[in-house]
């Protein structure tokens, strides 16, 4: 309608249209994207691309026309509770006040089930809102021992897990996690150190340190989590319910000769016992 080209100027033709000059010059709005849309989004480019820092981060939602500053990417990874994949600082939100104990599985090959356990916690996109997921891992057999959905990172759900896992399958040698509060914890350690289990922490910057529990978060997110957008809680519950009994019964490994966790978890265990 206006011609930038035409001899008449712009003032002019805006006049003879009756257009607004405002409205001539205003942006076309960006469309809106929600905050829990944006954290799903985060949330598949860190699955995709667990390098990517909140720089990239920013990069690959322009590219996909969304407007948001590094500042905005970084308060909402903050809050989802994940970080870039490489040497840096810190690798999650620690507390200066908790004991940090070294890595104790540098160069060492775990073979036996209850020889090492990890856990970690992640965030979880629902429907209409987010919650948390924390499992607690065997290390040789891949096996999911217990976990716990919370809609806070407290340390309460991370304690519960443990100790379920310890009353169902007994304690392993050495349990790992990453530097997280919930993990540094008087309360968490605390339950380790009740049962005589050796404490292993996550170098700094350190993701290939948990690599296996790393690896379990893509599976449940890609195969389930994503396809799913779970209403409530207690759906999400059952939901994982079925997906981590599947895991273990019915999922088998390349890492495990096409065996399931459990069959290499309880295999185990019995000649153990034999």
């Amino acid at each position: 309608m206006i011609d930038r080209q035409s001899p008449l100027s712009i003032v002019r033709q805006c006049k003879l249209l009756g257009l607004s000059r405002a409205g001539l010059y205003r942006l076309r709005a960006t469309p809106s994207v929600s905050k829990l849309d944006l954290m799903k989004r985060i949330d598949k480019l860190h699955m995709a691309y667990p390098y990517m820092g909140s720089r990239s981060i920013q990069d690959q939602l322009n590219r996909q026309g969304i407007a948001i500053s590094r500042a905005r990417v970084r308060t909402l990874m903050r809050i989802m509770g994940i970080t870039a994949v490489y040497q840096k600082p810190r690798t999650t939100i620690p507390n200066r006040a908790h004991k940090i104990y070294p890595y104790l599985l540098r160069h060492r090959v775990v073979t036996r089930p209850n020889e090492v356990w990890c856990a970690d916690i992640t965030y979880i996109p629902m429907a209409k809102g987010f919650v948390y997921l924390v499992a607690v891992m065997d290390w040789a057999s891949r096996k999911v021992l217990a976990w716990r959905v919370s809609n806070t990172m407290s340390t309460d759900a991370c304690t519960d897990a443990l100790e379920e896992a310890i009353a169902r399958y007994g304690r392993p040698e050495i349990f790992n996690t990453d530097q997280g509060s919930q993990f540094t914890s008087d309360a968490f350690t605390g339950i380790l150190k009740a049962n005589s289990i050796q404490i292993s922490m996550d170098g700094k910057g350190r993701w290939m340190d948990n690599v296996f529990i790393e690896r379990l978060w893509r599976s449940v997110k890609y195969e389930h989590v994503y396809l799913y957008a779970y209403d409530t809680i207690a759906e999400l519950r059952a939901g994982l319910r079925t997906y981590f009994d599947t895991f273990n019964q019915d999922r088998t490994h390349q890492g495990l000769a096409r065996q399931t966790p459990n069959e290499v978890y309880f295999a185990t265990e019995l000649r153990k016992a034999a």
